[in-house]
This record gives structure tokens, C-alpha cells and sequence, in this order.
């Protein structure tokens, strides 16, 4: 099943919400039995995580390392089989940067099957881990 543009974009963002209320039974639904996500070697959750397990544990591991206020989304755009999201973690702390990111979704059969983070700079996600552990 080929998705539209505006249907990639709209699965997002139901993605999104469904992840942030902890809705994991919609998540589920809305991922392939194979999928998976790959965080960047010079992050602190760096590796692949599979499945929804991993990826529930990918995101308490996140939400654990620092505290997120908020996750800031600007744009989705979306073409082919992919979709892109800007966004932006906001910390706890207002004296720490946001840490910019985009997320690229890949789709297959109307699923996503793969998420692939890209930080502009993992210098502000390291900043908000090290202000946690400094706090414990």
C-alpha cells in the first residue's frame, strides 16, 4: 500500500501522539513486525533498537538520561516512502539549548518500519545528561 504525502504526515503526527501519551498498543499498530530505529554512535542511547519493545525502551531510556520538557515539532515533510520531521528537545532547564534533531520515517505497506534520528549537534543532549546526573 503506497501512502500519500499527506497521509505520511498525518501518520506522524498520529505516531507522535500515541508515543507521548504512552498509547503503546496504538504505537504497535502502526509498525511493522521488523521495525527498528538507529540512534548515532556519539549519543548516549546510540545503537539499534527493535520492535516495539525497543522502542519503549529507547524512549524511557531518553526520558531518563535527561529531563525533557517538551519535544518542540516545526515541519513534517514527506515524499516517496519516507517522511522527515524537524524538531527540537526542550529541557527541563531554560539555561540549557534545545537539542535539534530531525527524524526520518521510512513507511512499508502502510507501517513504519524505521525511524533514523539526525542531531545538528549532540553537544545540547549531552549538556541536559550531565545536568541530570549532576542533580542525583
Amino acid at each position: 500500500m503506497t501512502m500519500t504525502p499527506d497521509e505520511m504526515i498525518a501518520f506522524v503526527d498520529r505516531l507522535y501522539q500515541a508515543t507521548g501519551t504512552g498509547d503503546w498498543n496504538a504505537a504497535s499498530a502502526m509498525v511493522t513486525d521488523d521495525f527498528f530505529i538507529t540512534e548515532a554512535d556519539d549519543l548516549p542511547m546510540a545503537g539499534t533498537y527493535h520492535g516495539m519493545d525497543g522502542f519503549r525502551d529507547l524512549f524511557t531510556k531518553v526520558m531518563g538520561l535527561c529531563d525533557v520538557a517538551g519535544l518542540d515539532r516545526i515541519e513534517t515533510t514527506a515524499g516517496k516512502d519516507h517522511a522527515v520531521t524537524l524538531l527540537s528537545f526542550r529541557f527541563a532547564d531554560p539555561a540549557l539549548a534545545p537539542a535539534e534533531l530531525c527524524e526520518v520515517f521510512r513507511f512499508r505497506d502502510g507501517k513504519c518500519c524505521e525511524i533514523k534520528p539526525f542531531y545538528y549537534d549532540a553537544a545540547p543532549f549531552w549538556a541536559a545528561v550531565k545536568a541530570k546526573a549532576a542533580l542525583a
